[in-house]
């Protein structure tokens, strides 16, 4: 696992992004609000210390797609530093038929990983095309083997979960079965599995 700095300003608040695979920043680029923002990805492994955060007044947690899993593992055996969490898009069982992704999914994606399969990827997290994209085909198997491998995460409450209606890749029917026993918590989203573009600020997402 890395830590980026999205936004790096001196401001009093922060929130961490646990961020979805292979897609770094760019979904959320957009956002604004009084906030320095830094971003978790490659969950190649979950060893990696979040950097100092004594010096905000807050500290809040979003986790999107397999960075809700990854949350859920990293945050065991270490102290919570977040006033509020927010997942979007994903669940604690990210590899399972009901509520998460199907195995076979999962593993045919494995399988098939290339330049052109990740670009259809990319299609249905927005359910649009989009430009062509690089990656590292070595290093993002490699990370999908490694969340495969690690399983299901330990129970987390969140404050809020967000589930979009339009989700292709976790669909919708199985994150509200993951998110069963915290439904008062759920709302929904007329949104693909990249959500992002439905919201113009933090607060909205955080709401």
């Amino acid at each position: 696992m890395q830590w980026r700095w999205v936004q790096h300003t001196g401001a009093n608040d922060l929130i961490v992004v646990f961020g979805g695979w292979a897609l770094g920043p760019a979904p959320f680029a957009h956002l604004t609000g009084p906030y320095d923002v830094i971003l978790a990805d490659d969950y190649s492994d979950l060893n990696q210390e979040l950097p100092n955060v004594s010096a905000y007044h807050s500290v809040t947690l979003i986790a999107f797609s397999f960075g809700v899993a990854a949350y859920g593992h990293w945050q065991q055996g270490r102290r919570d530093p977040f006033i509020k969490k927010v997942a979007i898009n994903g669940t604690l069982t990210p590899i399972d038929r009901r509520c998460g992704i199907a195995p076979v999914v999962m593993q045919r994606t494995i399988d098939t990983l290339s330049h052109e399969a990740f670009q259809v990827f990319l299609e249905r997290c927005y359910n649009a095309p989009q430009s062509d994209t690089p990656i590292d085909v070595q290093a993002r198997e490699q990370e999908l083997r490694a969340v495969q491998a690690r399983g299901n995460a330990p129970d987390v409450s969140f404050d809020r979960v967000w589930i979009s209606d339009q989700d292709r890749i976790f669909l919708s029917a199985n994150q509200k079965r993951a998110w069963v026993d915290q439904v008062e918590r759920v709302q929904h989203v007329d949104a693909p599995h990249v959500p992002f573009k439905s919201w113009s600020t933090w607060a909205e997402v955080l709401t």
